[in-house]
């Protein structure tokens, strides 16, 4: 390969939350530390234990020569990489300047939204398993949050329409979150789904926010498709958030950004963060976006891509040859695997809390799956080299399972 993710980089002290905040108190699901003899193997925060591609620091290197950092405007060159990189890996060619605005964090455009869209006491509906993050931007507003749970179908996680619907007519639903690639469960979307449930919501009249932030890690034989892009209906009911930071690993430099077809939807919430004054980008980040969405970032993102689906498919093999009553399915995309491990709890008279601290007290920092609204799972981060990730199923077998 032309880049490298096998190197072990020392991320201790380096402001590095998946490693520095194991064993204390940040969000309240911190792993413990582990117990002396074993180093800490962080599988728990959703970052990436790679370097970032290197186009992303040279462009920043070559913004730091101008000694400058005053304010300013974004470039045309940061909307410009936007388009030609949504074009060119989702085939999104109706893209405009105009419908892209820079967003403080997807959740900061999440909330946003929510605050702009509904009242407190509306009922939002949200699939199960789901991103913490998600129950957090509504409860922190004072919404309500409706699961509607995904089930599996020979061992592929799908929408049930059937529970949407009623579950949208019963909580008078008007709004939903739609994660795509899903997170926790890894599953990309096939065009009919998408289609299937934004007639759903157009039925309804459900306006939808959809987190497409891992749109780019996306396995052989899978295709992202956006929200907004199967129908025109979409199209107009659809605010979309993305990133490069987990395709990249710049969460630490926030830089998201929406696209909104809809001009009334576009103006309410792009009015919305500029009365509250967070949206204000960051010189370096505007750099870091044009360096990732380069020729060497696509370049760079298709070898991460194929490094993690090897990582999932050889953790997901070890898991189905090693840890009995552990049921776990092949991540399509993203770089977390959701692993369910009710049987196994059963079987051994053991609760989740028991198993969690077996894997952290030997250093395998992975995370308590009741946080993503499901029972008896834990969500694993496998974008480590392959010999951190070796060693920690080497520990699960040995010391855990």
């Amino acid at each position: 390969m032309k880049y490298d993710f096998t190197t072990i980089i020392d991320r201790a002290g380096k402001d590095a939350t998946a490693f520095d905040g194991i064993g204390k108190t940040v969000w309240g699901f911190e792993p413990d530390k582990a117990k002396p003899g074993f180093d800490e193997i962080p599988m728990w925060v959703a970052d990436m234990s790679f370097a970032t591609c290197p186009a992303v620091v040279q462009a920043m290197e070559q913004r730091l020569k101008h000694p400058l950092f005053g304010y300013f405007l974004p470039s045309d060159a940061y909307y410009q990489r936007i388009i030609d990189w949504q074009t060119t890996r989702h085939d999104w060619p109706e893209l405009t300047r105009d419908m892209i605005g820079y967003e403080n964090g997807v959740h900061g455009g999440i909330t946003s939204t929510i605050q702009v869209l509904t009242e407190p006491g509306d009922a939002v509906l949200v699939h199960s398993p789901t991103y913490p993050g998600f129950i957090g931007d509504l409860s922190n507003t004072g919404r309500h949050v409706v699961f509607s749970p995904l089930r599996k179908e020979q061992g592929i996680w799908r929408m049930d329409f059937a529970d949407m619907e009623e579950k949208i007519k019963k909580h008078h639903v008007h709004l939903a979150i739609f994660c795509s690639p899903q997170n926790p469960t890894g599953r990309v979307w096939e065009r009919w789904e998408i289609e299937q449930a934004m007639a759903l919501f157009k039925k309804y009249d459900v306006l939808v926010i959809s987190d497409e932030i891992w749109s780019d890690i996306i396995f052989q034989g899978h295709c992202h498709i956006p929200t907004a892009a199967v129908s025109e209906d979409a199209r107009q009911r659809t605010v979309a958030f993305y990133a490069p930071s987990k395709t990249f690993n710049l969460a630490g430099l926030i830089g998201s950004y929406h696209i909104i077809a809809n001009p009334l939807l576009r103006e309410k919430i792009t009015q919305h963060g500029q009365r509250t004054c967070y949206n204000e980008m960051n010189v370096l980040s505007m750099h870091a976006l044009i360096g990732a969405y380069s020729q060497d970032g696509h370049e760079w993102t298709d070898e991460l891509n194929q490094v993690l689906e090897s990582n999932c498919r050889y953790a997901v093999q070890y898991i189905q040859d090693h840890f009995p009553g552990c049921q776990v399915s092949l991540p399509q995309g993203t770089y977390m695997l959701f692993v369910e491990c009710g049987e196994y709890l059963k079987a051994n008279q053991m609760t989740l809390p028991e198993l969690l601290k077996k894997a952290w007290d030997v250093g395998v920092a992975w995370q308590d799956g009741r946080k993503f609204a499901w029972k008896d799972a834990m969500r694993l981060n496998l974008a480590l080299p392959r010999t951190r990730l070796e060693e920690a199923m080497r520990r699960l077998s040995e010391y855990v399972f």
